[in-house]
Order: structure tokens, then C-alpha cells, then sequence
């Protein structure tokens, strides 16, 4: 059991850390950075840079692993295909992040920097979840 808690909490505290670190808990930071044609601010890409290059180390990494060191199997994406629905909820949630400058990850980050606004984003984000799941006629969580 505390093994299985271990990497999740190593990996929030490192995620968050980084978030935090890296300004992204700002939305003027990320707004500035969807500002293309006004005052850019890069410092999104190089986080998401920097996501990336790690990211291509890690799946380099797993390829010469026969199994993942705290679990029994690799839980990898078999799905290749854009479908209509990938596209609209991929529209969706950037109208939703270019809007507000937050997504997911820095919104939670947020709750413990500047908790007020963070918690309306974070219970309009889920309200905004279970209304799509509803719409959808997948009521259940």
C-alpha cells in the first residue's frame, strides 16, 4: 500500500513544484503566451519544452523495459485515431484555457497559491465535466 502511494505523491509534489517554479499557476502567463500577436511571453514553451524532452527520455526508457517498476503491466494509449469528438472536447478545452489561463494541472497547483480563484475554476472545470458526461447520456462518474 505505501508502496503504491509513493510514486503518485513523489510525482503531485514534482508536478506541482515544477508548475509553481515555472509560473504557470499565473494565467496572465499563460494568456500571455496564447497572445501571439500582442506581448508573447514564451515561457509556456519552454515548460512545455522541457515536458517534452523528459517525456522522450522516459518513453526511450520504458521500450528496454520488460515491465514498469511499480505496477504489473504498462498502461499505455492503444487509440491513433482523430475523431470528431477528440477534436471538439481539444476546441473546448482550449477556448476554456485560452479564457481563463488555467488548465487542469496548474487550476489544482492554483488551490494552494491563490485557493478563491482557483477553487471557482476547479468546481466550474468539474461542473463542466459532469455536465459533458451527462450530455452524453454516461450519467455515471
Amino acid at each position: 500500500m505505501i508502496r503504491a502511494l509513493i510514486l503518485p505523491l513523489v510525482s503531485g509534489t514534482i508536478f506541482g513544484a515544477g508548475l509553481t517554479i515555472g509560473g504557470m499557476t499565473d494565467p496572465a502567463r499563460v494568456r500571455g503566451f496564447l497572445d501571439l500577436f500582442g506581448n508573447w511571453d514564451p515561457t509556456l514553451a519552454f515548460v512545455m519544452g522541457g515536458a517534452v524532452a523528459v517525456m522522450a527520455l522516459a518513453w526511450a526508457i520504458q521500450r528496454r523495459m520488460q515491465r514498469p517498476a511499480f505496477a504489473a503491466t504498462f498502461s499505455l494509449p492503444d487509440a491513433r485515431d482523430i475523431t470528431p469528438r477528440l477534436v471538439g472536447g481539444s476546441a473546448l478545452f482550449g477556448i476554456g484555457w485560452g479564457i481563463a489561463g488555467l488548465c487542469p494541472g496548474p487550476g489544482f497547483a492554483a488551490l494552494a497559491i491563490d485557493p478563491v480563484p482557483a477553487a471557482i475554476f476547479v468546481a466550474a472545470m468539474l461542473a463542466g465535466m459532469r455536465v459533458a458526461r451527462l450530455a452524453e447520456g454516461r450519467g455515471g462518474a
